[in-house]
C-alpha cells in the first residue's frame, strides 16, 4: 500500500514538503484513540530481537538515524514503527533556519537523497523540553552540533551546551563533526581539533554522569584520517563511532549528470552509499577494541543490507533514506528476516 499509493502521492510534493506533511499527519492520527496501539500492532518491534549495547537495553538493533526527527517532535509516535532506538538532532545551542530552500532532493532512480539542510533546528533547549515529557521507553540518542555562525575555534562551547541541555533527557550522545552542509565543520575531524573537542565534551559528560558518547564521521575520510580517529577514540575511551554521515561524492549514480549538477552541493545518502559505509565499518572494526561500539548507517533498506553491516562489524544499524523509500513496514520486515 505504501509503495503503490502513499509514496507516489508524497513524491508529488517536494521532499521537504512531504516530510512536513508526514509529521503533521502522524501528529493528527496519533491523537485518535487506539491509533498508537494499532500502529504498534501492525509495525511495532518483534520480541526476541532485544540487544544490550553500551549498558543500554535496545528493543532491537535497527534505529532511526539523526536528521529525521531533528527537533524531537515525533519520537513518541515514531517509536510505534518498530525502531529499536531513535536519534534526534542534529541540535545546536541556538535555533537556526538552516540553508535556503530548496535543500532536500530525491534521486528516485538511485533510491537516494541529496540534502543541504544545514542543521535547521529549533535549538537544543526546546528539544530538551519535549524529551522531558517523553511517553516511550525507547532508547533516545542526542546528536549535537555547532551553530553555523560559531567559528571552529569556539566550537567546543557549542558542543558542551548541547551536553548540558540534553544530559538528563537522552540515553547517549553523538558528536556530529561530519555534516558537509555547515561551512568548515568537517575541519573539526582533523586530529588536533578533534581530540581537543572530544576531550572537553567527554570531561563535561563525565562530570554530569558519564553517558555513552559516540563520534559521527564522514564516509569521505581516507585511511590516514580514519587511523587518526581510531587513535583518538581508543585513547579517550569513547563509547563508539557512528559510520557514516552523508557523502560529497557523486560516484555510482545513474541519475543524469545534468540533473545532479542542477541540484548542486549537499550530502548524498541512500543505496549509493551502502558500499562505502560498509567498507568504513569493516576497517574500523579491524582496528577498534571489540568493546568499542559501531553504529552503521548508509544505504540500509533491507534485512540483507543490515546483515551486511553487522557482518562487517556493526553492533547496531540505523536507517533514514531507506525509511523514506520503503515505508512504515520497513523495520518489521527487516526484523522478521534478521
Amino acid at each position: 500500500m505504501y509503495k503503490g499509493l502513499i509514496r507516489p502521492l508524497l513524491f508529488l510534493m517536494s521532499a521537504e514538503q512531504a516530510h512536513h506533511f508526514t509529521f503533521t499527519s502522524l501528529k493528527f492520527l496519533f491523537r485518535i484513540p487506539g491509533v498508537h496501539w494499532l500502529i504498534k500492532a501492525l509495525f511495532g518491534s518483534l520480541k526476541g530481537n532485544e540487544k544490550e549495547v553500551m549498558g543500554l537495553s535496545f528493543r532491537n538493533p535497527i534505529g532511526l538515524a539523526a536528521g529525521f526527527d531533528k527537533d524531537a517532535k515525533l519520537f513518541n509516535e515514531l517509536s510505534a514503527f518498530g525502531f529499536g532506538f531513535i536519534e534526534i538532532g542534529t541540535l545546536t545551542p541556538i535555533a537556526q533556519e538552516g540553508n535556503p530552500k530548496p535543500r532536500l532532493f530525491r534521486l528516485v532512480e538511485d533510491e537516494s537523497v541529496i540534502n543541504r539542510m544545514g542543521f535547521n533546528n529549533g535549538g537544543v533547549d526546546a528539544a530538551a523540553l519535549k524529551l522531558a515529557k517523553r511517553k516511550t521507553d525507547i532508547v533516545i540518542g542526542g546528536n549535537i552540533g555547532k551553530n553555523k555562525l560559531t567559528p571552529n575555534e569556539l566550537a567546543i562551547t557549542d558542543y558542551i551546551k548541547g551536553v548540558d541541555a540534553l544530559h538528563a533527557v537522552v540515553d547517549y550522545f553523538v558528536v556530529n563533526v561530519s555534516s558537509p552542509n555547515t561551512p568548515n565543520l568537517r575541519e573539526l575531524q582533523e586530529k588536533k581539533p578533534l581530540k581537543q573537542l572530544l576531550q572537553e565534551v567527554q570531561k563535561r559528560n563525565k562530570a554530569l554522569g558519564d553517558k555513552p558518547l559516540l563520534l559521527k564521521i564522514a564516509p569521505d575520510l581516507n585511511t590516514h584520517q580514519l587511523d587518526d580517529i581510531i587513535e583518538i577514540v581508543n585513547e579517550l575511551k569513547l563509547s563508539g563511532i557512528v559510520a557514516t554521515n552523508t557523502t560529497v561524492s557523486r560516484e555510482g549514480l545513474t541519475t543524469s549528470q545534468a540533473q545532479v549538477k542542477a541540484i548542486g552541493p549537499g550530502g548524498l545518502s541512500g543505496k549509493v552509499l551502502a558500499k562505502r559505509s560498509t567498507e568504513v565499518v569493516r576497517y574500523l572494526r579491524s582496528k577498534l577494541s571489540i568493546n568499542t561500539v559501531i553504529i552503521a548507517v548508509g544505504g540500509v533498506f533491507t534485512a540483507e543490507d543490515a546483515r551486511e553491516k553487522i557482518d562487517a562489524g556493526a553492533d547496531l544499524v540505523q536507517v533514514w533514506t531507506g525509511f523514506l523509500y520503503e515505508g512504515p513496514a520497513m523495520v518489521r520486515k527487516m526484523l522478521r528476516s534478521l
